[in-house]
């Protein structure tokens, strides 16, 4: 599996911002689907957004036209720029890669809190 490291988590006001990076390891960054998840305790992770490898970008409904998901192959990363933050977007954020050759690897996860 491929080692993913998020970072920019934090708290934010409603109506505030955020943007998440999450760097990868390894030689198969360029080639690999990249997605952003997120989890609220007690419940199911959740599928937020995804980037292939051509650079088709896919959202949830919920997060469409406030979220951009994004990627910079030559740095091994993957962005989560989270704009018109509301609460319900509070949870614990994931990153993951998707390749041919491997099983889905995970980052270990960063926190989300928007709130006044």
């Amino acid at each position: 599996q491929a080692q993913l490291v998020e970072s920019g988590g934090g708290l934010v006001q409603p109506g505030g911002s955020l943007r998440l990076s999450c760097a990868a390891s390894g030689s198969i960054f360029s080639s690999a689907t990249m997605g952003w998840h997120r989890q609220v305790r007690g419940k199911q992770r959740e599928w937020v957004a995804s980037v292939t490898s051509r650079g088709r970008t896919l959202y949830i409904d919920s997060v469409k036209g406030r979220f951009t998901i994004s990627r910079d192959n030559a740095n091994n990363t993957v962005y989560l720029q989270m704009n018109s933050l509301k609460p319900e977007d509070t949870a614990v954020y994931y990153c993951s890669l998707d390749h041919p050759t491997l099983s889905r690897s995970w980052g270990q996860g960063t926190q989300v809190t928007v709130s006044s």
